[in-house]
């Protein structure tokens, strides 16, 4: 590959020969080829001298700082060219300096495409849930193009550490996104970039010195008393009687929203001792999934087992859709005099702490029930209560010989889970 060129500037007599000035041009000559090109900048034939203005004056000093620049812009084309694996010849280092060796490519439309061929995608690689957030990240950042540069789209070239600082304060004033949602947003975007650095379309980095970190936040969970109040409450409206139920088989199997909605019949398993499994992959994630049925799981789901929505259909339960489910869980909340905020996936968040660690299963066995692909992950809901803390050093006191704790009532679920 050829590294090395020479670079001058001439002037060059124009058509009309009749004007005293004459335009500066560039010529860049490389094994034999030459190709050359206006400056934009033109001066007197008296002034000039060995390829700059001769003299100190002012217009000398700031013609003069200008061919300096451009030496150094052709300079730095070749490096370019020569980071990314490029024959470097005098037209192709032209076209670089110039801004014509490559088709101008656009964030939004780089993120579009991204976006297209993920959609192809979902249901293999990729779920569903993870499309709809990229397409709220494009749309996000379609808005931050229009409220701060008055663009409809922006060459992926400008991207550099202030937009995206920028970005992110967009996010977080404007969207009013908490602090991992905007890191989310700007993770979606980290991953179009990466695809433009793999393809040689840019070559630094513009997230090289940014940082965005997510904030570990306090899984809320019911306690058992709350879980009480749900099961003993009985609705006389049947749509908040349903949602209820489902929010509560996820409160004892800590399947997500969206894996409850598409469960089918055929995924619940009877095992060697008549015992129930539900066994599936994870939307999230893809992970499989093996949880036993508890007994009230049990029930809850043979409730519906002749409901109309399920009788002629694979579904398990007759699910509506997540924002009515999270509406129809407030009013719930109201009736059965519980603060706590009930959203649905509360219920996953009960079933990791209040079911299943506050009666001593094995945080592994908590793990693989939730699907889970790293135990780091289910020890951010495994939020352990004062209580049962309380209640092992009591258990710890005893054993070690110290006094005798006072007799201590503390309700539990005493199911057996087969491993």
């Amino acid at each position: 590959m050829k590294r090395n060129f020479s670079l001058i500037f001439f002037l060059k007599q124009g058509k009309n020969n009749n004007v005293e000035e004459q335009s500066i041009y560039l010529r860049i000559t490389m094994s034999k080829q030459r190709v050359e090109t206006a400056t934009g900048k033109k001066c007197l034939e008296k002034e000039w001298n060995n390829g700059r203005l001769k003299g100190n004056s002012t217009r000398a000093k700031i013609l003069n700082a200008y061919l300096n620049q451009l030496e150094l812009q052709v300079q730095d084309a070749q490096r370019r060219l020569l980071m990314l694996g490029q024959e470097i010849n005098a037209e192709s280092l032209m076209d670089e300096f110039l801004g014509k060796s490559d088709k101008s490519r656009k964030l939004t439309e780089v993120f579009e495409d991204h976006n297209k061929e993920m959609k192809e995608l979902v249901g293999r690689d990729f779920s569903r849930m993870t499309l709809l957030r990229y397409q709220t990240a494009l749309r996000h950042v379609c808005q931050f193009l229009r409220e701060k540069y008055k663009v409809s789209d922006i060459d992926i070239k400008q991207i550099d550490h202030k937009f995206l600082t920028d970005y992110d304060f967009f996010l977080r004033s404007v969207r009013k996104c908490s602090n991992n949602s905007a890191v989310k947003y700007i993770k979606n975007l980290k991953k179009v970039i990466k695809i433009c650095l793999a393809n040689g379309w840019i070559i630094k980095d513009p997230f090289s010195n940014f940082k965005a970190t997510v904030k570990e936040i306090d899984r809320v969970c019911l306690t058992e008393h709350e879980v009480s109040k749900l099961e003993q409450t009985d609705f006389p409206n049947e749509r908040l009687q349903r949602v209820k139920d489902i929010f509560l088989f996820s409160c004892y199997t800590g399947l997500a929203y969206i894996d409850i909605y598409q469960l089918k019949k055929t995924e619940v398993i009877i095992g060697k001792e008549d015992e129930r499994w539900i066994i599936s992959n994870r939307q999230k994630t893809g992970t499989p999934t093996r949880i036993p049925l508890l007994p009230k799981a049990k029930e809850l789901s043979d409730k519906y087992e002749d409901h109309p929505l399920c009788k002629n259909s694979e579904k398990l339960f007759p699910v509506s859709s997540n924002q009515k489910t999270n509406a129809y869980l407030k009013e719930i909340a109201d009736v059965c005099d519980i603060k706590t905020i009930l959203t649905f996936h509360l219920a996953r968040h009960t079933f990791a702490t209040t079911i299943t660690l506050m009666n001593d299963v094995p945080i592994e066995t908590v793990s693989k029930m939730l699907g889970h692909k790293n135990i780091k992950t289910t020890q951010h809901y495994a939020k352990i209560m004062d209580k049962k803390v309380d209640n092992d050093m009591a258990k710890l006191t005893l054993k070690l010989g110290g006094e005798k704790p006072k007799k201590t009532t503390i309700k539990t679920y005493n199911y057996t889970i087969t491993k």
